[in-house]
């Protein structure tokens, strides 16, 4: 079985090196310069395409580029090899060459972060951990209970006591104890306190300044880029994701750097950031090399990446790969995009996922693309994650008597947007 994997973590700022056992908590040397700086698995020079293994289930076909020995038995349940659905009206409204939307709602729990939660999984059962703990407002939390269960760990996921009902419920249905917390800041402290003192194994960030979550599940999203890579005939020219800490954008595009190093690409495509809060704009915008100045917290309806906060690996993806970060975007935006995906693609977007088309509308507003760009529209999760919110939004239902003359009334009426 061939692998890549070095077994050592590094820092892209300061070049320290260590063990992988020793390195989820982010780079030690940087941190105490205050800078908060994530690491990321080291490997030696593999092909991504021609050490691909069909055999083994679901992303771990690409395993040698994953952060795992080569005896580990894979955590799957068959994630990845999601549709790539290309959209001739969304390349007509944005004056583009091409739209491709990637549609991870087809993973299991209904979102990309499935990618991250089985790496990530099987790296904790080959550490022999026994719990694994995550911080989440949703899809984070619900894949790592779904993988857990597969692996017959313990979960505990630490949330905040705003969130989602149906989320809760969808982790708890795969049996993860579910505990809220006042503050997100909370869950990161008692996270930390249970990471060192029970050793329990972090699927999620826990500590503030956040670097974003530990490496090993990152690496999980190069399979989206490796994905993309064998189902479009040409490289895209962007990549927009919704952002958060910048795990997914990161691992996208490290996935794309490993293709180009290998022969396979000229180039990496342009890594757009599309952000609810604007965390990361902001920064970029102020000139910012190193650290992400919080902001103020303001209520989303992208609330699985409305964070106050930003990470050093989303500044370096977006600077080494000469892309951008678009925000903060707004509620009537995100629901505008949202539709526009449903009737226009097909595809069901979760709040967050719409970001994207969101992120793209202004972009090509402001003339930021050329007519042969070709751009790739990352739908992270699926609406029914957010279904409840946007329903507020909406009209009631319009209930008539059964007569045709009512129905044909009711029909000549604006339908709710």
């Amino acid at each position: 079985m061939i692998t890549g994997y070095t077994g050592k973590l590094g820092c892209q700022r300061c070049g320290a090196v260590v063990s992988d056992r020793h390195g989820i908590g982010g780079c030690p040397s940087c941190g105490a310069q205050g800078v908060p700086v994530n690491l990321h698995a080291q490997f030696d020079a593999y092909d991504p395409i021609a050490s691909a293994e069909r055999a083994q289930p679901g992303i771990f076909r690409w395993r040698a580029g994953f952060p795992i020995e080569p005896n580990t038995s894979a955590i799957s349940l068959g994630e990845g090899d999601t549709p790539a659905i290309r959209s001739d009206a969304l390349a007509d409204r944005l004056g583009v060459a091409s739209v491709v939307v990637k549609d991870e709602t087809h993973n299991p729990t209904s979102s990309y972060k499935d990618r991250l939660a089985a790496v990530a999984v099987t790296k904790a059962v080959e550490f022999g951990a026994r719990t694994v703990v995550v911080a989440s407002t949703g899809n984070h939390g619900a894949a790592t209970a779904a993988y857990a269960a597969r692996a017959g760990l313990e979960c505990v996921v630490l949330t905040a006591s705003t969130v989602s009902a149906l989320m809760v419920e969808q982790m708890r249905a795969y049996g993860a104890r579910v505990v809220a917390l006042p503050t997100i800041p909370d869950r990161w402290t008692v996270m930390k306190a249970a990471v060192e003192e029970f050793g329990w194994f972090p699927i999620s960030g826990f500590q503030s300044p956040v670097v974003g979550s530990p490496p090993f599940g990152i690496e999980g999203y190069k399979s989206i880029a490796f994905e993309l890579h064998a189902q479009l005939t040409t490289t895209p020219t962007a990549i927009i994701v919704p952002t958060a800490y910048g795990d997914g954008l990161t691992g996208i595009f490290r996935g794309f750097d490993e293709l180009r190093a290998a022969g396979h690409i000229p180039s990496v495509p342009r890594m757009i950031a599309a952000e609810a809060l604007g965390t990361h704009a902001q920064a970029l915008s102020a000139g910012n090399t190193d650290v992400v100045p919080a902001i103020e917290r303001q209520p989303t309806l992208a609330f699985s990446a409305g964070s106050p906060v930003g990470t050093h690996q989303t500044l370096a993806t977006v600077r080494n790969s000469h892309g951008c970060a678009v925000g903060p975007i707004s509620d009537d935006a995100i629901v505008r995009a949202q539709a526009l995906l449903a009737r226009e693609v097909g595809v069901y977007a979760e709040t967050t996922s719409a970001m994207s088309l969101a992120a793209a509308e202004r972009l090509s507003d402001e003339g930021a693309f050329h007519e042969t760009d070709e751009l790739v529209l990352l739908i992270t999760s699926s609406g029914l994650k957010s279904s409840a919110e946007v329903a507020a939004r909406r009209t009631a239902v319009p209930v008539i008597k059964p007569t045709l003359g009512d129905l044909v009334a009711v029909l000549a009426t604006k339908a709710d947007a």
